[in-house]
């Protein structure tokens, strides 16, 4: 393993901290080199990290250049939800959602269960975690969802790296081909998302949830009767109930998965883990809200979003047009065609101009058997207020289309959990809360650097402050032995890409690459298969891009990287390769081989 040979004291670079959970000092190694690579497996693993990544994000210089930018021009007088549509829409225009699960290359699970089985039960991570089998509920099996996310490509043992990025490794996508902007997976977009609202948006952390489910991660926020951030795209309450295909995609996790991780300023609660950091007094409101969010009382609109939802249970559903005197019935899949082409709806005060764009032959002239006239059901919802939520509401609305529809209690379970999605969350009274964290006390209001310097006056008492610097990766902040180890024992990508390259070639591919890192201030540094996949890199970065390749091609050689605050010379048997560096690192020495 990688070992940094100049001591490790700062400048920034931390020892143990007494806020941290109890792990061995090999086991907060790999915490803090997980920081640095923040893979799916790592987050879910340890879930500080990602909040931790929203705080790198938050001391980034990068979304404090958005509030510059003239998009956002008077934001500040406008509503708290207007200024977070201004800002989706400013992601929108800037990211793509990436789920290319090669980006970041491949391991194994057998790799990936040696390197945690200290930590977590291999049975429960099977249970919830995408790469390791999860197919979640039957929802999930219907639609194979292994293959819906192309994770079926791989073969045995093989799995994808599926790593979050930082704010500069999602912008530099652009440097990828076919990417004309920056790019992210679910988790990156979500860290994102919090890191902007505060910073662009000037919601309050207190008011910003993360939660990841094991096959998506998204954010609750607090504003007005809430909002959902879903990858680039925002939900508020009403789209939830609105029955397009966007919101039905918006749906599926909170529908089909358990929530396995909730992440907040104070702290985080995990699914499968005994203790948690997260205060209950924020996960109750949390939790409260969210609920709220996610059920309605059921009124006509809803019954008909509800039909336009389901496609496979319109089939069930016809609608009665009385026109001069006469009652015309049609079936629901059949006049719902009409809406796609006219700018009318079924459920609004549209109805009437929409059914007099139906042609006279789709209309049938008597009620059609065993289907639900949609309009006796609204009167029945309207005049009677039936609570569906309830034995006794659900009991009445099932008793009275029972002659209509042989599967008409299918129908109503259906739609009452269209109305009612009871999140599936992690359970605070099983929890032992941890209440060792000082505050972090970030206020709006502050300005970039009082940010970073109250996150650095508080690392010895919070674990996601100081986990931050381990994913800002700054060198200078932090000691360089976790970096070095997420790049040599985690960057398959640049090993492969060079597999056909001699040494020699590697080494003059490596030295013609722009010497520009994706990072823009001293210290930070981007991996090896960032400098692969962008192009470009420092010298200190291409040192560590070379060492990896060559580490892996070439076992138990002796490697050595020379760093000095304007050079990074890397030594290897027979061969001497220096590299100009604008990081300003202080003068080390970093042993690469083994």
């Amino acid at each position: 393993m990688a070992q940094q040979s100049s001591s490790d004291t700062r400048n920034g670079a931390p020892g143990a901290s007494p806020a941290r959970r109890a792990l061995s000092a090999a086991q907060d190694l790999e915490r803090k080199s997980s920081a640095v690579t923040l893979s799916d497996m790592e987050v879910f693993i340890f879930p500080e990290l990602m909040y931790s990544l929203v705080l790198a994000n938050i001391m980034s210089p990068r979304i404090w250049k958005w509030r510059e930018d003239p998009w956002f021009d008077g934001a500040e007088q406008l509503t708290p939800y207007r200024r977070i549509t201004r800002l989706k829409q400013f992601i929108m225009d800037h990211y793509a959602f990436n789920l290319d699960l090669d980006t970041w290359g491949l391991t194994t699970k057998q790799t990936e269960i040696d390197r945690f089985k200290g930590f977590i039960d291999t049975g429960a991570l099977a249970q919830s975690n995408a790469l390791f089998g999860y197919e979640g509920d039957k929802y999930y099996f219907d639609i194979d969802i292994r293959t819906h996310f192309g994770l079926d490509k791989y073969e045995g043992d093989t799995i994808p790296y599926w790593k979050t990025e930082t704010v500069e490794a999602m912008d530099a996508f652009c440097y990828k081909p076919d990417y004309s902007t920056g790019a992210g997976e679910c988790v990156s977009l979500a860290a994102l998302y919090a890191a902007a609202l505060f910073i662009v948006g000037k919601v309050p952390l207190r008011d910003i949830f993360l939660m990841a489910t094991p096959l998506h991660s998204q954010n609750f926020v607090d504003v007005g009767q809430g909002i959902l951030t879903n990858n680039r795209r925002l939900v508020t309450k009403n789209m939830w109930f609105n029955g397009t295909a966007l919101s039905a995609q918006a749906r599926r996790a909170l529908e089909n998965e358990r929530v396995t991780v909730v992440a907040h300023e104070t702290g985080w609660m995990h699914i499968l883990f005994p203790e948690a950091t997260m205060d209950p007094e924020a996960f109750g409101r949390f939790s409260g809200k969210l609920r709220k969010f996610l059920q309605s009382p059921l009124t006509p609109e809803l019954l008909g979003n509800f039909v336009r939802h389901n496609s496979e249970l319109q089939k069930c559903f016809q609608a009665r047009w009385r026109n001069f005197g006469v009652d015309k019935y049609i079936e629901m899949e059949k006049l719902l065609t009409y809406e796609r082409d006219f700018p009318y709806r079924f459920n609004d005060d549209t109805r009437e101009r929409l059914f007099m764009e139906v042609a006279g032959e789709d209309f049938a002239a008597h009620a059609i058997p065993d289907r639900i006239v949609i309009d006796d059901l609204e009167q029945l919802v309207k005049q009677q207020r039936v609570d569906i939520r309830t034995p006794k509401g659900f009991a009445i609305l099932v008793d009275a289309l029972a002659n209509s529809c042989p599967n008409s209690q299918n129908a109503i379970e259906r739609l009452r959990s269209f109305i009612w999605t009871e999140p599936r969350l992690p359970d605070p009274r099983t929890k032992t809360i941890r209440r060792d964290q000082e505050p972090l006390g970030l206020e709006l209001g502050m300005e970039r650097e009082e940010v970073i310097a109250r996150l650095e006056s508080i690392r010895d008492g919070n674990e996601l402050a100081d986990l931050a610097f381990y994913a800002y990766r700054d060198l200078n902040r932090v000691e360089a032995t976790p970096y070095l180890r997420a790049a040599l024992e985690r960057c398959p990508v640049a090993i492969a890409g060079a597999e056909r390259l001699s040494d020699d070639a590697l080494v003059a591919k490596i030295q013609a690459m722009p010497s520009e890192s994706i990072y823009d201030e001293p210290g930070r540094l981007a991996q090896p298969d960032e400098v692969w996949n962008y192009g470009r890199g420092d010298g200190v970065e291409k040192a560590v891009l070379l060492a990896d390749v060559l580490r892996a091609r070439h076992p138990g050689e002796a490697l050595r990287i020379e760093v000095k605050a304007d050079l990074a010379t890397l030594v290897a048997p027979g061969r001497t390769v220096s590299l100009p560096s604008t990081k300003g690192l202080r003068e080390q020495s970093w042993d690469c081989g083994g």
